[in-house]
């Protein structure tokens, strides 16, 4: 099971496996009240992109489209197929800063490696 949550949020059981998949360390929160199983900031969506989107709900889906494509970098499969192996074997939480819940990378990614997934049944 995938799941997004904010990482300012109490961390809980039913959270499983938990990574941090933003490029900057969220403010203010320290490194051991993340509980994080890793930090992947290597799948975060580029400071360029990040700076162009600026949580611009305008640009939502163009922001969808092009970090998609980021994560298609073939640099990045190795992270996320073991991302994906995690999953696989349990619960694994998305955790991300930004204050918008339902627009924002951590979201797309869930999408993006759920699709892989679902892909991957067929």
């Amino acid at each position: 099971m995938l799941k997004v949550k904010r990482v300012y949020e109490k961390p809980s059981a039913a959270d499983g496996e938990r990574f941090l998949v933003d490029r900057l360390w969220p403010r203010g929160l320290k490194k051991q009240d993340a509980h994080l199983k890793a930090w992947l900031r290597d799948l975060a969506p580029s400071d360029d992109l990040r700076h162009w989107f600026s949580h611009d709900p305008q640009r939502w889906e163009e922001f969808q489209q092009r970090y998609v494509e980021e994560l298609e970098d073939p640099k990045k499969t190795s992270q996320i197929e073991d991302l994906l192996e995690r999953v696989r074997q349990g619960t694994a939480t998305l955790v991300f800063a930004a204050k918008d819940e339902e627009k924002n990378n951590a979201v797309v990614l869930k999408h993006y490696l759920e699709k892989r997934l679902g892909s991957a049944a067929r």
